[in-house]
């Protein structure tokens, strides 16, 4: 599969070249509203929500420990990104997300931890089957929207969550100094 990326979805052959002044190597997905950026490590996030609620699970080891964030994770070996975070769901919180929608993508760059350098696509659903539960590696909990603990989420989280969770569409880059500080940030609603 080849590597370039969809601001949310790896290439494959129904991608369609866009030729721009900008950059060479664009293209368009149909399940996606954006386009090919250069290539990037990609991850996803999976956002349940119901009602004027949103899960979110407490980091228990790895990347963001210690931190609220949703469930997601990277694809595995020419996996697609929408299957990625319907798997990552299923093995973090024990539940099938049935309809899910793209709302967001977020390029992460780390100024003195290039290897950390990843591109998330964010994903909201509400509809599922089961009941989310604690795994090894995340402890769901809901929060009322208006009760969301940006304190103890990733410093980014204020800036486009909400954005999203009004209904609005994202496409945001974050570039991250020593502790987690914020050096640079650009949000666009699409």
């Amino acid at each position: 599969m080849n590597p370039y990326v969809l601001r949310h979805t790896v290439l494959s052959d129904a991608c369609i070249p866009i030729s721009t002044p900008w950059q060479s190597k664009l293209f368009y997905h149909p399940k996606s509203f954006f386009i090919v950026k250069s290539p990037m490590r990609q991850a996803t996030l999976l956002f349940l929500l119901k009602e004027n609620q949103i899960l979110l699970a407490m980091k228990k080891r790895g990347f963001g420990v210690g931190r609220w964030n949703s469930v997601g994770g990277k694809p595995k070996d020419n996996e697609d990104i929408f299957d990625t975070a319907i798997r990552e769901t299923q093995e973090e919180i024990n539940i099938t997300p049935l309809d899910i929608s793209h709302v967001a993508t977020l390029d992460f760059y780390f100024k003195n931890k290039s290897e950390w350098d990843q591109q998330v696509l964010v994903f909201t659903t509400h509809e599922w089957k089961g009941e989310p539960s604690e795994s090894e590696e995340m402890n769901p909990k809901w929060f009322n929207i208006k009760d969301i603990p940006f304190e103890s989420m990733w410093p980014d989280d204020p800036f486009w969550l909400p954005q999203i969770l009004s209904g609005k569409k994202v496409n945001a880059s974050f570039t991250f100094g020593d502790n987690d500080i914020i050096l640079n940030k650009e949000i666009h609603e699409i």
